[in-house]
């Protein structure tokens, strides 16, 4: 009884925690500058809606907006797909030498992004693909592939071999074998994969600062830095921008979280 009634009172100061900031973010994206101060914590007095159009209009957010879109548009799909098939060499590869090339991708997780911002940069440059879209999307591709490829490893590590062998007896080559029957069972580990890739390049704030000095090729993390300022800060717009930038993320998780939980579970396991 004891232990049950410090579990509830543990979980809602960590739900009052969670939920204050959130509701402090939302009703202040609604807000003047002079309501926020007055009453931060209180739903507006008057809704102002015209943040959401000086946010999406005249601010700049709505170009950043498109931007991050490509960028995760197509740093999630591409970066699941060579995972996929990097996961599923990995898994069919007989014992040490999976697990020893597993080990590398393991290593890429290990190495702190900052230590290598300086080579990147000039390795990018020396190619062109400083301040462009295109460099964005090649290195949150190659950033976040280590991640991609432990947690989908691990899955199809779980998935018995007389599966694979049942497919090559009815001779199915390994490229069939991929698309007929790798990519459908391991729907709930592309889909938690795809919620951590998705959250990691929508948010990624130091390449782009990194790369990017167009103000048109901003994405979204870069444009939010905008509405602070050096003596003031346009706390209703940066709240509103907020909850523009974050609407994408809960959206996602929304339509993919009853994958989520099966997906970390599989890829948490030793093959």
């Amino acid at each position: 009884m004891r232990y049950e009634l410090t579990r509830r009172v543990v979980l809602g100061v960590y739900a009052v925690l969670v939920i204050v900031p959130l509701l402090v973010v939302i009703f202040g994206s609604f807000k003047t500058t002079q309501d926020l101060f007055n009453s931060p914590f209180l739903p507006p007095t008057a809704w102002q809606f015209d943040n959401y159009s000086t946010v999406l209009g005249g601010s700049g957010l709505g170009v950043a907006f498109r931007n991050s879109v490509i960028v995760t548009g197509c740093s999630v799909p591409l970066t699941l797909f060579i995972a996929s098939l990097a996961s599923y060499g990995l898994a069919r590869i007989p014992g040490w030498k999976s697990n020893l090339l597993l080990g590398f991708f393991v290593l890429g997780m290990a190495v702190p992004a900052q230590a290598n911002m300086i080579p990147q940069y000039v390795q990018f440059e020396t190619f062109g693909l400083t301040d462009s879209l295109l460099g964005l999307i090649l290195i949150n591709i190659v950033v976040t592939m280590p991640i991609a490829v432990f947690i989908m490893t691990g899955f199809l590590k779980t998935l018995p071999k007389e599966l694979f062998e049942a497919t090559a007896v009815d001779g199915s080559g390994p490229w069939r074998t991929y698309r007929s029957i790798v990519v459908p069972v391991s729907v709930p580990s592309l889909a938690a994969t795809a919620i951590f890739l998705f959250v990691i390049h929508w948010n990624d704030l130091l390449y782009p600062l990194l790369f990017i000095q167009d103000p048109n090729k901003r994405t979204i993390p870069v444009a939010l830095l905008s509405f602070q300022g050096e003596f003031l800060t346009n706390f209703p717009l940066l709240f509103t921008g907020v909850v523009v930038a974050s609407a994408p993320i809960v959206i996602a998780y929304v339509f993919l979280q009853r994958y989520f939980v099966a997906g970390i579970t599989a890829g948490a396991v030793k093959g």
